[in-house]
């Protein structure tokens, strides 16, 4: 059952006794309400806003594939980190269950004590993780919409690969153009260099053999040797 972050606030007052001095306390107090609405919005993650000016910047992901196959990379990674939540969500479901019995059936004072404060921590983990796990989901959601958005059919949405040369070299020359007076020699060594060899590679033609080869595999399975 879930538990709304303003019982556990409450339920901590008490505690703040001993931490607290009288005014402060009451000054709490008489803040809860505010203070349950200021955890309940505050932000957590990447707005839309964020996610398309910060994360999907242009001069990075210069074509719609490019900016694909980076939703892609974001929903995947917080679909394991949503998953990675999930158990820690249910080996702290098990500890709550755990620490009920233990204190039910406790007599030292001490251990008893010692449960309850982990009970109550356990709790407000708990709240903190429900809170974790709704916008990790918004920001999967959140991919997913622009995935779509950005999928026009224009380019390949099965191999990552095929896109990058295209991406790649107009990201490259958007990082040559910046290029000055006060770039360092490894800066300038590097983006060149790397910005060369896209050009190298799109002259030559020496990705085309691996996209047919990878086209046929998926077509009619491993070729034969």
């Amino acid at each position: 059952m879930k538990k709304d972050v303003k019982e556990v606030i409450q339920d901590e007052e008490i505690h703040l006794n001993n931490l607290l001095e009288p005014q402060d306390l009451t000054d709490f107090k008489g803040m809860v309400d505010e203070l349950r609405d200021t955890w309940t919005k505050k932000q957590m993650f990447r707005t839309e806003t964020e996610a398309r000016f910060s994360v999907l910047q242009d001069n990075r992901y210069p074509t719609k594939a490019a900016k694909y196959w980076q939703c892609v990379r974001e929903q995947s990674s917080y679909l394991d980190n949503l998953m990675a939540l999930s158990f820690d969500y249910r080996r702290n479901e098990a500890k709550i269950t755990w620490l009920e019995n233990k204190i039910e059936k406790e007599e030292d004072g001490y251990k008893l004590t010692k449960y309850q404060i982990d009970l109550d921590e356990c709790k407000f983990g708990k709240a903190s993780m429900e809170k974790v796990a709704k916008h990790r989901l918004r920001e999967i959601k959140m991919w997913s919409t622009l995935k779509g958005e950005f999928n026009d059919g224009s380019f390949n949405d099965k191999d990552v690969n095929q896109h990058q040369l295209e991406s790649y070299g107009l990201q490259y020359h958007e990082k040559a153009k910046a290029l000055n007076d006060n770039s360092s020699e490894a800066e300038i060594f590097n983006v060149m260099g790397q910005l060369q060899s896209l050009r190298r590679i799109k002259k030559s033609g020496e990705l085309e053999n691996s996209y047919k080869e990878k086209e046929k595999i998926e077509q009619h399975g491993k070729p034969k040797s």
